[in-house]
């Protein structure tokens, strides 16, 4: 088998890591970061052109920055091979979606990452048990996604078949919303401490809460942009039950603190026992 890699960083290189050990494929890749993910064992070989990196490939995985994903995966089926599937690991689907209606193109999104960006963060095992969006599209070939969705479950993950305008809602409640909570949390904890002017003692609730808060401010600020609508609709929701939580404190209204204490317990216990 051989394999495309369209950027090589965190994702980009994990894939190629992944697919090398455990596809035994051979491996070309593309991007600023190519010559270290030979280095890292990412790569068999670090190509000058897209053209070259998807030569006779089997499968071609766009790793770029989200706003040039769309671009950069017409630039990749328009180079590929007629049976090479392709797909992209952004976190966001819709547009991309749209964007390409080719047979070829399946979206796609690995529910994984770190705190730390770049190849030199990347590991064979990044994917093992994690969510992989697959998003086809109206012209999606079920061939494609089948491969597809094999080559997935080889590289350790779990392939999820799923629309791409649901993915997006999905997306900004699970995954966007925290994001931008734990901004704000951290915010908020700065400013309180700076006006007190004591130490900076946080608990281990604070650390939990805001681990992802400030996480590669570049990568982030494009996933916000590119899912706004979505991420508007979750921040009226959110604002909304703050409120809830407002009047109560304002009603010293401990009953209503109480149910959505309780609530918000069970309610974390169906998503977490239901692995979602």
């Amino acid at each position: 088998m051989r394999v495309a890699v369209i950027g090589t960083g965190l994702i980009g290189g994990s894939v190629g890591m992944a697919a090398r050990r455990r596809l035994g494929a051979e491996v070309r890749g593309i991007g600023p970061e190519a010559p270290r993910a030979m280095e890292r064992g990412a790569l068999d070989v670090a190509c000058a052109s897209i053209e070259e990196a998807v030569d006779d490939a089997d499968v071609a995985f766009v790793a770029t920055p989200l706003g040039v994903v769309s671009e950069t995966v017409a630039a990749v089926l328009a180079a590929a091979p007629a049976d090479c599937v392709v797909t992209d690991v952004g976190s966001t689907k819709a547009a991309v979606v749209a964007a390409c209606a080719d047979p070829r193109f399946v979206g796609g999104h690995p529910m994984s990452g770190g705190e730390g960006a770049g190849v030199d963060h990347a590991r064979e095992d990044l994917f093992d048990g994690a969510a992989w969006y697959l998003t086809p599209g109206p012209a999606g070939d079920g061939a494609a996604l089948e491969r597809l969705a094999e080559i997935v479950r080889r590289l350790g993950a779990r392939p999820t078949v799923v629309d791409a305008e649901l993915h997006d809602r999905l997306m900004a409640a699970v995954s966007h919303l925290p994001h931008v909570v734990a901004n704000v949390l951290v915010a908020q904890a700065h400013a309180a401490l700076d006006e007190a002017g004591g130490p900076s003692a946080t608990g281990p609730g604070f650390r939990d809460a805001t681990r992802i808060a400030g996480a590669n401010p570049p990568l982030w600020a494009d996933i916000l942009l590119a899912n706004r609508a979505a991420l508007v609709a979750e921040l009226d929701a959110a604002t909304q039950r703050l409120a809830q939580v407002r009047a109560a404190l304002v009603a010293g209204d401990r009953d209503t603190l109480l149910t959505l204490q309780r609530q918000a317990a069970d309610e974390r216990r169906s998503l977490l026992e239901g692995g979602r």
